[in-house]
């Protein structure tokens, strides 16, 4: 695993985290939808620099070797 290729998967994990926190007060989530724009903008770029955007398989099997028992979206 490369480098770029943990760092767009932690940047996943984060982005996932933070959007779990949001959605954790649907009550609040209106106030806190605009907290997510940065952890998007971080997965977004290292996805692109790890060549992985796009290519959500690899993505999902390098966040599994990061986080065990994830699991990709859907399944």
């Amino acid at each position: 695993m490369r480098d770029a290729e943990v760092t767009a998967a932690q940047a996943y994990v984060r982005l996932l985290e933070a959007t779990r926190a949001v959605l954790a007060e649907p009550d609040e989530t209106p106030v806190y939808m605009p907290l997510l724009a940065s952890p998007i903008e971080e997965a977004d770029e290292a996805l692109r620099r790890a060549g992985l955007a796009g290519n959500e398989d690899r993505l999902f099997a390098l966040v599994r070797t990061l986080v065990p028992g994830a699991a990709a979206p859907g399944r």
